[in-house]
């Protein structure tokens, strides 16, 4: 696939949903993840990103306001070892345990599928980077209904070896706008990642939809030494 602009593939989508975004820096030093959550809803518009412990979790801006917290409290963002996993829900914990048993990514999620939100069953989509030794890889999950029937569920698993450096992918969970809302369809899209976090983010933030954007995370991994900056932005201060 044809690698695509970033900016350009926001800024032409209203409401891609939720979002992952994961590849490596253009200097090939850093390995690169973000997620952006996104929400037409009060409630889903109710959230901001907190850091717990070397991941984040969702939060409640306002509590008095949070209405169904089971599809929208979650945690994002964790680590395991050299593994970063990174979600849409709470299958951020299913991959976790499974990986912690010795499962592997695919093997984790096999006992999930899409989100009982009818009529729209968003997909789950999940990411995750492995560090180990100087090399670095990552692999990339949707779960979605078949054509919006919950009997149904569609597995698909995108893993990217040796990544090339300035190349990330970038899936998530709405084609566009409607209703119900219409599911990702094909391959994640392959986009431009820059050096500096700092410019990532703020390409990521300004180029979401501003009535739908809710919070956004960045995180660049060094790959020879582990350690990693993040960056955290969320719409309700």
């Amino acid at each position: 696939m044809k690698r695509v602009s970033l900016e350009q593939e926001l800024r032409a989508n209203a409401y891609p949903g939720r979002g992952i975004v994961i590849g490596r820096s253009e200097d090939g030093t850093k390995a690169v993840a973000a997620y952006f959550i996104m929400g037409r809803s009060e409630n889903s518009r109710n959230r901001v990103f907190v850091e717990d412990g070397e991941g984040i979790r969702t939060q409640a801006f306002d509590p008095a306001k949070l209405t169904d917290p089971s599809l929208i409290i979650y945690a994002p963002v964790r680590v395991l070892g050299n593994k970063t996993i990174v979600t849409n829900g709470d299958q951020t914990d299913t991959i976790y345990e499974g990986m912690d048993h010795q499962l592997t990514f695919e093997q984790s999620l096999r006992s999930r599928e899409f989100e009982p939100d009818a009529p729209n069953y968003t997909p789950r989509i999940s990411g995750i980077l492995h560090i180990e030794g100087g090399r670095y890889n990552y692999a990339m999950s949707i779960l979605k209904s078949d054509g919006g029937d919950p009997a149904s569920c569609q597995r698909f698993t995108f893993a990217y070896e040796n990544p090339k450096a300035g190349e990330g992918h970038f899936i998530h969970t709405y084609q566009g706008d409607g209703s119900p809302l219409p599911s990702f369809e094909g391959e994640p899209t392959p986009v431009s990642i820059p050096n500096e976090i700092g410019t990532f983010t703020d390409l990521l933030w300004d180029s979401l939809n501003e009535d739908n954007k809710v919070s956004l995370f960045v995180r660049f991994i060094d790959i020879a030494s582990g350690a990693y900056e993040t960056r955290i932005v969320n719409k309700n201060k």
